[in-house]
Parts: structure tokens; sequence; C-alpha cells
């Protein structure tokens, strides 16, 4: 785990904040310190790091360097110093405070993690309604309410619950490879509908925390052993992480679209149509198992998506489900459809847990 902390160089307190965390963490963390616009960007470009952890919020270089990491892709979490606070925000004119204001939340609402150094300031700041990912850390340069170790710690399990969370999107090629095969095997049930599986480990963590979030932990598990896998052992039910703020852990299908009763092929109909509605992987997942049946009648199904104009999006749902669930074309019931909206829907399923 790579931490880059930013923090302006004119503040003592916050320097020293910055000092323990780097003494209190070096064991666990490769951390690196930037007190300038142009030393974070050196900095990124040197270290690359998982994670930015911004201190204040007063400066506007740090401002920028929020939104330039998320630019980056780069996780950030705020340490607020007590800088957000009414009576320091009153403090500035009516015009400088709300052009600052205003770049401000847009770079405090994607980020991972608000930092609070006690009740009050976790308070006004919920008070303003920017963030609901908060986490109130007492500082031990300030308060014996906590020592330098207790808020070393509970900074460190902040900074895992960061990258504890959307890990598809912290995953490299093969570990999305390996996702992929894994889903594969885990709705035929055999592996020798499965390309060749690398020989190289992928990140373990990242696909089950990631197979957890989506509700698709028993496909997973049971692709994982029919392909004779070997995984670490490890409890992803209880492994925090953070949310967009409309995240609902998916349900099956059958929860919403209602259980199969007659027609196999106007079930499918219904799925789709879900599916229309709010695109999910694990309904994509239950889809591709029906679409694996032989009672669907190929004909009549694109007669039924015609008639209730689900045709083209049935289409474009055909060529996600052959690169994501892997779907074989034999077994697409219409042809795939790969254009602008077929991207769109691309970019909907994977950022389901995106911040």
């Amino acid at each position: 785990m790579k931490v880059l902390h930013v923090y302006p160089k004119s503040d003592a307190l916050i320097l020293h904040h910055v000092q323990m965390l780097n003494e209190g963490l070096r064991q666990s963390v490769d951390t690196y310190t930037a007190d300038s616009y142009s030393a974070f960007r050196q900095a990124m470009k040197g270290h690359k790091p998982d994670i930015v952890h911004v201190h204040g919020c007063t400066h506007f270089f740090l401002t920028r360097v929020l939104r330039s990491a998320r630019r980056a892709g780069i996780r950030t979490v705020l340490s607020l110093h007590g800088q957000l606070e009414p009576w320091t925000i009153n403090q500035q004119s009516t015009q400088e405070k709300a052009n600052r204001l205003l770049l401000l939340k847009e770079a405090i609402i994607h980020t991972y993690a608000i930092i609070t150094f006690g009740r009050l300031e976790r308070s006004n700041f919920e008070d303003l309604g920017w963030n609901r990912r908060i986490e109130e850390i007492h500082n031990a340069v300030i308060t014996n309410t906590i020592n330098p170790i207790e808020m070393c710690a509970q900074t460190f399990t902040v900074y895992q619950r960061i990258l504890d969370s959307n890990t598809l999107g912290l995953m490299d090629n093969l570990t999305h490879q390996y996702l992929k095969a894994i889903i594969k095997a885990g709705i035929l049930g055999d592996q020798r509908w499965v390309d060749e599986v690398p020989t190289t480990s992928p990140d373990w963590r990242h696909i089950l925390v990631y197979a957890e979030h989506e509700n698709i932990r028993n496909y997973v598990d049971y692709g994982i052993n029919i392909l004779g896998l070997s995984t670490p052992m490890l409890d992803t039910s209880r492994i925090s992480a953070y949310f967009p703020d409309k995240y609902v852990m998916p349900h099956p299908i059958k929860e919403i679209a209602g259980d199969y009763q007659g027609d196999e092929n106007e079930y499918v109909v219904r799925m789709i149509k879900q599916i229309s509605k709010r695109p999910l992987l694990l309904h994509l997942i239950e889809l591709t198992r029906e679409l694996y049946r032989d009672s669907i009648d190929d004909e009549r199904l694109s007669e039924l998506l015609e008639s209730k104009g689900l045709k083209e999006f049935a289409g474009r749902l055909m060529q996600v489900l052959g690169e994501e669930t892997g779907l074989n074309e034999g077994y697409m019931p219409i042809l795939p459809i790969n254009d602008k909206k077929t991207e769109h829907l691309r970019r909907i399923i994977a950022n389901h847990l995106k911040i």
C-alpha cells in the first residue's frame, strides 16, 4: 500500500500530524509527502500512490489535488483539520466563499472518506451534506483522548477500507480475465466450456470482495471449485468497504421480476426488461443461465422482444453478456449490437460500485 500525504507547508500542527502518521505506519505503508501542487505532481509521477491523503482544505492547491487525483484514477481521503467549520467559512467574503465552496464541494463528493477529529466537527460536516462517508479519528497531536498508535491503527483501517471498495476498478487485466473465466465456470458448472486459465495467480482479494459486493459470491465460489483453483481463506462478509450513496446490495432477479411460471421465453423477456431498467452483474449472470437452457426458442423470443420494444436493447445486452459472462454466440437468441449505447451499458455495469 502506497499513500501520498499532501499538506500545506505553513501549518506546523498539520505537519506534526503527518509526521506522526508516517512514523506510526512505516511498517505497513509506504508513505510519501508533498507540500505544494508541483511536489504533488512529481510524487504522483514518481511513486504512483494507491491513495492520496489530503490534510486541510483552506489552501486552494489542496482542492486542486483532490480533483487531479480523481482524474488520475487515484482514491482520496481528506482530513479536515478543523478547516471546514462554520466559523472558518464565515471569515471569507461572500463571493470568495461561493467560488471556493463550489469547487471544494465537487471534490469532496467524490472523496472516498472524510476524517474528522471530533464529534462537533463531524456534526458540522454532516450538516453540509456533501459526503456521508465520514470517519471520526481523534488527533493525537492535540488531544490525549487517543494515543499515536491508536490513531495510526484507525487511519490504516480507513486506508484498507478504501482499497476494499469497488475492487473492480483496481483489478489488473490478469485478475479481470480470471474473474470472467470463474463466472463462466460458475454458470455452466463445467470447465470444458472455459478457455485456458492463466497460470499466474490473480489478486484474489479483489475478486472475492467484488463478488461479495455484487452478491455473486455463490457463482464465484462454485466456479473456483469447478476450475480446481486454490484461494486464500477470506471471510468477505466481514470486510468493510465504502459504497456510492445509492448503493443497494443486488437481489436475485426473481425477487423483482417474479418467479418463473409457464413459458420460459416470456420469463426471459421479463428478465431483459428488468435489466433494461437497472443493469446489474448478478442479473446478467442469471440471464445467461437461462439462455443456455434447451427450452429457449430463439425465433419466438425474438418476436416477443420485438413486440415489447426490447429487441435493440437485447442485442446490446447480448454483446455485453459475451464479454462479461462468456455467453457463446450460438446461444444468443438475436445478433449482438456493439455501438455507443452498448458502451453506455458497459459503463453502467462497471461503475455500479464506483464513488
